[in-house]
């Protein structure tokens, strides 16, 4: 493989047009940031975030990689429509602000490839919560996943059985507890576990907002594998990450006969709550 396995490097714009309200971008998500074939769902709605913030927040921003547009504001919402799957190279971005407020913002935007869009969605810029305790918090991460990997979980790279298919492990150290995606012996809910982080510099809010979608599909748990599209997925952004591994826990309410939803909570190593994200995917068919 070729190309830059750096995240900031993934998620840099170049501003080519503006016009009022509507700013497009060019960009490029290679073949390390792709599940098999296709671009990772994750990474295009985490390029969506910094094309949006960056239209708000000024065009002289837009080759300064994942910093953020401007100082305090954040995707604190994003929403997205997955239309068609990318595959790897070049992605055109187009923005609309709809709203600029004193307290919160809406940004539309598109990332197309070619003719054809392959994503669109809606983007909530606010000021997230200041590091400050939480008035109430109902943490399920905490209780079950250290602050770092347990010793002896392997990274995925050379020889681990997800190399072949998750390339983002190229630019990511992501250590996924195996055992937690089989289905449970006493016949229970799955739930997912993983660690990670960049392999080069600290996790920020883009990075959080790609591991919310970073999971294997749950329906291993019940010995459904294979291709499992993403059609829908909305994530809010909690807090800013502190420096260190990310934990990331998955589960589900419901995995119907066609359609599944699928559940992350993402926490930093001080174990606050950063990244909540929920979609709705396609079951994949039974072998």
């Amino acid at each position: 493989m070729d190309g830059s396995t750096s995240f900031v490097d993934a998620m840099k714009l170049r501003h080519v047009s503006s016009d009022g309200d509507v700013d497009a971008f060019d960009g490029e998500l290679n073949e390390h940031w792709t599940i098999g074939p296709k671009v990772h769902g994750g990474a295009m709605l985490a390029l969506c975030a910094n094309a949006a913030r960056t239209a708000f927040g000024g065009q002289e921003r837009s080759d300064r990689g994942s910093g953020s547009a401007q100082e305090g504001v954040e995707p604190i919402a994003v929403s997205g429509s997955f239309l068609w799957a990318p595959d790897p190279g070049p992605v055109h971005v187009v923005t609309t602000i709809r709203k600029r407020g004193r307290r919160v913002s809406v940004v539309d935007v598109e990332l197309n490839q070619g003719d054809r869009t392959a994503l669109r969605a809606v983007m909530t810029l606010a000021e997230p919560e200041h590091h400050a305790p939480p008035l109430l918090s109902v943490n399920p991460v905490v209780p079950l996943m250290t602050p770092e990997p347990p010793p002896g979980l392997e990274p995925i790279g050379p020889g681990h059985p997800m190399a072949d298919v998750v390339h983002l492990a190229h630019g990511c150290d992501i250590r996924p507890s195996l055992t937690t995606m089989e289905p449970r012996a006493d016949g229970g809910p799955p739930v997912i576990e993983y660690w990670v982080r960049p392999k080069e510099g600290s996790p920020d809010v883009l990075f959080a907002l790609l591991c919310g979608d970073v999971s294997a599909p749950v329906t291993l748990g019940v010995n459904r594998s294979g291709w499992a599209p993403t059609v829908q997925l909305t994530a809010y952004l909690r807090g800013m990450p502190a420096d260190g591994w990310l934990r990331v826990m998955c589960t589900t309410m419901q995995i119907g006969r066609e359609w599944f939803d699928e559940d992350h909570v993402v926490v930093d190593c001080e174990g606050r709550i950063i990244v909540q994200s929920r979609q709705l995917a396609l079951v994949p068919p039974a072998q």
